[in-house]
């Protein structure tokens, strides 16, 4: 097997990606755009996505990650719009997209119909966190679209497998579909619920950061493959456990938390690019496989689905928004009210991603009567229409949709005063474990490094609401920008020393590269990085 086309496909894709964020369009969209003029380079290879590598492979790293870095709280008190979202609508524009396509394309099946409406009605997790980062969001627009997006795929697959058993021919009745979708719903956070547990108490039973984070890679690839082996929603379990263990980071030791936050928005950022590159590489491909349909009918067909898929999520979005509020009392009082703009941009917001193209290909080629799958290369060119159109059409204008709403974004003054006031009380908290800890005669510290402490506690306490302060008139910083910068200066002193040292023999490798991770973890207990992206 030949390693070097992946390769190239990771490296390029990175590339790719690292440049588009010096520049105003989201790298998603770069990124499909350099695959779709990619593909038709002389000596690129040919990069098929197939559903059995995307799913099994693919799919359970994106979903733990970005369940990771949602809030299991957040979610909760948003449970009622992200369920309407991720299930209502998924269901919702199965069929009306599926019964749409039968009206208007000669000869195609309604159960093949309902297979393109399912494929396609999922929006993508990965699209709809890459972009929510990119243009700022306000918080509880961008729960509930990550939450709707880490759901909905278990919804949208499912609905797939009950649809496509019909248009098979494996005598799939509307009883034995919805009972299989109840399994594979509860089935999946069934299992999820069974590993959560155990594995969280594995993670912080095991002494090595190493040994933690080998088991946190895999922790999705298991919780996927458990509930796919028993049937359920292996989509559901990945999100149950990892928002379990997000939810409980805490109780894992530091040194395990910094090397996990780097390992995941490592991986994260390879399987993003490579991803979003892979949905441009296969226009080739969706059009040699085209078959008889001509290419302006295909056209003609692929914007009405377009659409379709966007008008239908509004249809479905502001109901869904609003007639809860109308009739339930209950509603009205615990959650926020809501103008017009934050359904227009959650409407909006619908981009589809790679899951529905892995999902098509996955289409097979004849029924259980040995003739082809109806209109099946058409199926495929209008998944990959759609995914491109609303990523292109709905990814390049969301920002400019959000500067023109000029939606309300956190003040930064107001943060920052929860922040410290939040610091303060843990200082204070800390202040009084310290004395009562120094009070006790088996804790003697000679009186400096007592001291140390105490100034370490004070300097905590009181960065955040140095932050507040006035700037320095002449840099421009304020007394925290400016200790921040000079305790660089000074280790980057220390540093530049140990590695003469070890240049001129007086110190070994293995030596320098102590002292070097030292002056590493002072550093960053010095200097918080402020820009997570």
């Amino acid at each position: 097997m030949d390693a070097l086309p992946l390769i190239a496909l990771v490296a390029v894709s990175a590339a790719v990606a690292g440049a588009a964020r010096r520049t105003p369009v989201p790298a998603p969209l770069v990124l499909v755009a350099v695959g779709l003029v990619a593909g038709y380079l002389p000596g690129v290879p040919t990069y098929h996505l197939d559903a059995h590598v995307v799913l099994p492979l693919l799919l359970p790293p994106l979903l733990h990650t970005a369940a990771l870095d949602s809030s299991y709280l957040d979610l909760r008190a948003n449970i009622r719009p992200v369920a309407l979202l991720s299930v209502g609508y998924t269901l919702f524009a199965t069929v009306a997209v599926g019964w749409l396509a039968y009206r208007i394309i000669p000869d195609l099946p309604l159960t093949a119909a309902l297979v393109l409406g399912a494929v396609v009605a999922p929006p993508d997790a990965v699209t709809a966190a890459a972009i929510a980062r990119r243009v700022g969001l306000p918080a509880r627009v961008t729960t509930i679209l990550q939450g709707e997006s880490l759901v909905n795929d278990a919804t949208a697959i499912t609905a797939f497998r009950v649809a496509l058993a019909a248009a098979v021919g494996e005598g799939m009745s509307w009883g034995a579909g919805i009972g299989e979708f109840l399994l594979a719903a509860i089935g999946g956070v069934g299992v999820g619920l069974l590993l959560m547990v155990p594995l969280h108490w594995l993670r912080t039973h095991l002494k090595e950061a190493l040994l933690q984070n080998t088991l946190s890679l895999l922790i999705p690839f298991v919780a996927y493959a458990a509930a796919e082996r028993v049937h359920a929603s292996g989509v559901l379990a990945v999100v149950v456990v990892a928002l379990y263990l997000g939810h409980r980071s805490w109780q894992v030791d530091f040194a395990t938390r910094l090397q996990e936050a780097a390992v995941w928005k490592m991986v994260a950022f390879i399987l993003e690019s490579s991803v979003f590159a892979l949905i441009g590489l296969q226009l080739p491909f969706v059009l040699k496989e085209l078959g008889p349909f001509g290419v302006e009918e295909a056209i003609g067909y692929a914007v009405v689905v377009f659409l379709a898929v966007v008008v239908v999520r509004f249809v479905w979005v502001y109901p869904a928004t609003y007639l809860p509020r109308w009739l339930s009392r209950r509603v009205r009082e615990r959650e926020p009210g809501t103008d017009w703009t934050a359904p227009l941009i959650v409407g909006w917001a619908g981009m589809r991603g790679v899951v529905s193209l892995a999902v098509a290909f996955s289409i097979p080629l004849v029924t259980q009567d040995g003739e082809p799958f109806p209109a099946r290369s058409l199926v495929l060119f209008l998944t990959f229409t759609t995914v491109i159109g609303t990523l292109v059409i709905q990814g390049l204008t969301l920002p400019v949709l959000v500067r023109v709403l000029k939606l309300p974004h956190p003040d930064p003054q107001t943060v920052t005063l929860i922040e410290a006031q939040a610091q303060s009380e843990a200082s204070e908290a800390a202040e009084a474990r310290l004395r009562e800890l120094l009070d006790d005669p088996h804790n003697s510290l000679p009186p400096p490094l007592a001291d140390r402490l105490r100034t370490v506690l004070e300097r905590r306490r009181n960065a955040v609401w140095e932050r507040l302060g006035a700037a320095d008139p002449v840099t421009g910083e304020s007394a925290d920008d400016t200790y921040r910068r000079l305790s660089r200066e000074m280790i980057e002193a220390e540093r530049e020393v140990f590695v003469r040292l070890r240049d001129e023999r007086r110190i070994d490798d293995e030596m320098m590269r102590t002292l070097l991770r030292r002056l590493d973890l002072e550093e960053a207990a010095a200097y918080r990085e402020t820009d997570d992206s």
